[in-house]
């Protein structure tokens, strides 16, 4: 989860400063994930890195703000 959260912030940073939204943000981060998950040669490893980049934006937001509420 921090990983993910990581490559959010780094992957929002440039994006955000271009005048997109969050959700291009986001976007533009899972993109670069998918991109490292398909470096990896193990077939197994990397179905479950590709399965932590299918939660969409509105997903992830629901989360962020439930976590923030705890």
């Amino acid at each position: 989860m921090l990983r993910r959260a990581l490559v959010i912030v780094v992957g929002a940073l440039p994006v955000a400063g271009a005048g997109c939204s969050w959700q291009q943000a986001y976007s533009a981060a899972q993109e670069w994930q998918r991109n490292q998950c398909n470096r990896l040669t193990e077939q197994t490893e990397r179905d479950r890195c590709l399965n932590n980049t299918k939660m969409s934006y509105e997903d992830y937001r629901r989360q962020t703000e439930g976590s923030k509420k705890d």
